[in-house]
């Protein structure tokens, strides 16, 4: 039995092809398109699951998506009702969109298949998940756990914002919601807007600024106590009430009422590019510390309701990984697994195994270990043909190494070197973390490595972390964490044994000067704070990116590099072997590594500015 899920029309639209229950494909629309968070109809998406599987549209059993587009309308009428006269003109704007599309959205879905494949069946099921339980089933189904809590939190779907569910073998259970307009996501978003960062792209930033909050300044806990004086009223259930007066989300064209934000905060939104202040960055930690606390009090009511020891997390907040890190430490539950496509993206895969589980009826099997994402490596992969069809295009140079064995000590010495190298090996990643296959790498001890990458290769803000990969065997040698990270979803700190002390006066430093302090052996990815994103590679998922990381170690002593993924900034993650040379060319990056192929930029022939792709910044 096949069934195809599909996410579109919002942010990050994607496709997954389910045989059996089993993930065959996975893939963002916008790793085709180039339009990072494309939001169109995954055309092409589509087609690399069905090419990728043999099969046509004939083939298939049902599609199903990820949504209710009449529930998201009966939520926008009814909003706009109760704010009325307020929002006229986003309801002038928005309503006839949805009369003359998403209203029709059954019609919509079966005209764009036909473009894509003729023949698909005229009774083929079309069906509809609603938004949280998508997530709840991306999180839960492809989990190792057979009994499980669920929590899924997110910017809003149709009228839930956050759910918590009780999923037992083939079933989920919906005990509790939290409705719009109350909602953690669109709190953390609001506050990436009023620090100049764009919303459902720049929240990773304001995660990784946080910690550049200066603790001792009093104002991380001033402007903490006026979050949940004026913005939001926490309860100890984890359900929240924002005070509607102070956002514009709801009817409006922004997210803030900038005015009252700036007489409550004392100062005026930030530009985009704009300055970083000390303010800004203190705001940006109260922001967090709130959210965990949220976050923690859901779980502890999600452990109260379900009885159960394992707790599943999906939802765009759920890609929170400072969070997530404070809730695995809390000891709430014994284990934690998070959906590493959490965004709207995953929706398409929970309504795939939605329809297929609950839909059908179908048992699943959970061994309470392994999971069954195959290390999110589920998009496509590329030949030596490909790769060599790219390299007579533009004329490049390249050598060819007879092993993989001789790959990796070629590439552990351009590492050990401090060269910056762009990985590329194997089938593309599925979420927004590159794992290995779409990757920058480099020597996380190098201490001038996080500003060269950031600067240099990925173009975009100076003050970003960087996220560790560790083997997974060596993982206590390096970090205070036991628990496996193989997605890049938890943050924990470096091990006190490796720190170096930060200079007095360190918290009034402003974030560029911050930014340079050795803060341990491997500086490159030891945030100010000294956390660190953490991926563990295994061998059983990944045997080639763990064989390299191996081979670095036996050269150099350390079992830690650089993760980053392979893009710059405003770009989706590179997925094909023309996007990673043109990325590659188009960067100080020093080599290539396209399957056994290598590419030194030194040795390449000029790459027209022409043959490269602008991208807006994020």
């Amino acid at each position: 039995m096949y069934i195809l899920g599909i996410s579109a029309f919002y942010h990050d639209a994607a496709a997954v092809l389910i045989h059996n229950g089993e993930i065959r494909g996975a893939v963002q629309e916008e790793r085709f398109t180039r339009k990072k968070h494309d939001p169109s109809f995954p055309v092409n998406a589509i087609r690399y699951c069905l090419e990728h599987e043999g099969i046509c549209l004939a083939d298939v059993d049902s599609v199903v998506f990820y949504d209710k587009p009449f529930l998201k309308f009966e939520r926008l009428l009814e909003t706009y009702y109760a704010f009325a006269p307020k929002g006229l003109y986003s309801f002038i704007s928005a309503i006839p969109a949805w009369i003359k599309e998403k209203l029709f959205l059954k019609k919509l879905l079966l005209d764009e298949l036909k473009t894509i494949d003729s023949t698909i069946r005229k009774n083929i099921k079309l069906l509809f998940t609603e938004h949280h339980l998508s997530h709840a089933a991306s999180a839960f189904f492809p989990s190792p756990f057979q009994d499980a809590a669920i929590l899924t939190i997110d910017g809003v779907g149709e009228w839930a914002t956050a759910s918590i569910s009780h999923g037992q073998r083939n079933s989920i259970e919906i005990l509790k919601e939290l409705r719009f307009p109350h909602s953690l996501g669109l709190l953390y978003s609001a506050v990436t807007y009023y620090l100049g960062f764009k919303v459902n792209s720049g929240e990773y930033k304001l995660m990784g600024l946080a910690p550049y909050g200066n603790p001792l300044s009093g104002r991380v806990e001033i402007y903490s106590a006026l979050i949940r004086e004026h913005l939001v009223k926490i309860r100890p259930d984890g359900s929240l009430r924002l005070n509607m007066v102070y956002f514009n989300f709801a009817t409006g064209l922004q997210m803030t009422d900038n005015a009252k934000w700036e007489t409550l905060f004392g100062f005026p939104r930030r530009g985009e590019e704009s300055e970083l202040l000390p303010e800004h960055c203190d705001l940006a930690l109260a922001i967090q510390q709130v959210t965990e606390e949220i976050v923690l009090n859901m779980a502890k009511e999600a452990s109260r309701l379900t009885g159960s020891t394992n707790l599943c997390l999906a939802g765009g907040v759920a890609l929170n990984c400072v969070a997530n890190g404070k809730l695995q430490k809390s000891g709430i539950f014994d284990n934690i697994w998070i959906q590493p496509a959490a965004g709207d993206a995953g929706g398409a895969l929970g309504a795939a195994l939605a329809a297929y589980h609950i839909g059908c009826g179908i048992e699943r099997l959970a061994d309470g270990t392994h999971d069954c994402m195959k290390g999110s490596y589920l998009g496509p992969e590329y030949s030596d043909i490909d790769i060599l069809r790219v390299a007579r295009k533009y004329r490049a140079n390249y050598r060819k190494c007879d092993s993989f064995d001789e790959l990796c000590q070629l590439t552990a010495e351009y590492l050990q070197s401090e060269n910056v190298v762009g990985w590329f090996q194997g089938r593309m990643e599925w979420g927004p973390r590159a794992l290995g296959n779409r990757s920058i790498i480099a020597d996380a001890r190098s201490p001038e490595m996080q500003r060269k990458l950031n600067l240099k290769i990925k173009q975009r803000e100076g003050f970003r972390p960087f996220a560790p990969s560790v083997l997974a065997e060596s993982l206590q040698d390096y970090f205070d964490n036991e628990v496996s990270s193989p997605y890049m979803l938890l943050v924990a700190d470096v091990l006190k044994s490796r720190r170096n002390n930060l200079p007095e006066g360190y918290h009034s430093l402003t974030v560029r000067e911050k930014l340079y302090q050795l803060r341990s052996d491997i500086p490159s990815v030891t945030h100010s704070d000294y956390s660190a994103r953490i991926q563990t590679v295994h061998r059983e998922t990944n045997p080639s990116y763990w064989q390299l990381i191996d081979t670095f170690r036996k050269k150099t002593g350390c079992s830690v590099i650089i993760n980053t993924s392979f893009n710059v900034r405003g770009e989706p993650i590179v997925m094909t072997p023309e996007d990673a040379y043109s990325c590659f060319m188009g960067t100080e990056m020093d080599y290539l590594v396209m399957g056994n192929f290598v590419f030194d930029k030194n040795k390449q022939p000029d790459f027209s500015a022409a043959n490269r792709t602008k991208f807006l910044l994020d």
